[in-house]
């Protein structure tokens, strides 16, 4: 079993604290907002596993820092993918950041402090989802740039939002407000942004009082589908993302 002493402070992108079963992480980069790259697509496939081998956690609450969940980009921390080897380590940790985040074996809830416009499956991928008043929701990075929505999000957010209304989502740019979000069965809540946290340890507290076992049974039944459509189409999504970003044009 992985020692939380031992892991906690091993990464950069992210703060952890636990008190009483209840482990906090908070995204961040260099203390500030968290802004989504190379380092994090890498880190987080560990930092979810870490957690998920350490049974003494009991829930998990993931959440930004300041008024943002995850709305920066820094492109020039990704490699330049210009032969398949270059791409080869995309894949992976594509495939180990989506797949360790569904093995963790506890009820997870996102506390989205704000807009979640880059990578927000860390977010929905979550059991409960509450979002700040001003939270926004989209999949900037991807079809918006001219890049495969393939590393999880084609499979997600049809699923979420129903077949065309995903499909209209990922191809259009489309930014969902929290309200809008709610409507659609995206967020569980919408909360002004100081009752954010608060609400969540409430339902942290709560799930903890649970017997251990029926929580991360819960866990597990609630997550076994999503994680079959996870393990069958995120290692092609992520091929095919590739395989286009290869087709490039010079220049």
């Amino acid at each position: 079993m992985r020692n939380f002493e031992k892991y906690r402070n091993d990464y950069r992108c992210v703060r952890m604290e636990r008190r009483k079963g209840i482990l906090l992480l908070t995204l961040h980069t260099d203390g500030g907002p968290f802004k989504f790259g190379g380092g994090p697509h890498e880190e987080l496939g560990y930092v979810f596993a870490d957690i998920a081998r350490d049974e003494e956690n009991q829930v998990v609450i993931i959440t930004g820092t300041g008024d943002s969940f995850c709305a920066e980009f820094d492109w020039s921390s990704l490699p330049k993918v210009q032969t398949p080897d270059t791409w080869n380590s995309v894949y992976k940790d594509g495939k180990h950041l989506i797949m360790n985040l569904l093995d963790i074996e506890v009820p997870v809830i996102a506390a989205v402090n704000g807009p979640a416009t880059i990578h927000a499956e860390l977010a929905v991928l979550s059991d409960i989802v509450l979002a700040a008043e001003h939270a926004e929701f989209a999949d900037a990075p991807h079809y918006p740039n001219g890049i495969v929505p393939g590393d999880g999000v084609h499979v997600l957010w049809p699923l979420l939002l129903g077949a065309n209304r995903g499909r209209y989502f990922l191809l259009t740019g489309q930014k969902l407000s929290a309200r809008e979000a709610h409507g659609l069965g995206v967020v569980g809540e919408v909360l002004p942004r100081e009752k954010l946290m608060p609400r969540a340890w409430e339902l942290a507290e709560q799930i903890a009082a649970k017997p251990r076992l029926a929580s991360r049974y819960a866990r597990v039944a609630l997550t076994q589908h999503l994680k079959r459509l996870m393990l069958d189409n995120v290692g092609y999504g992520l091929a095919i993302e590739g395989l286009a970003i290869l087709g490039r044009p010079p220049g």
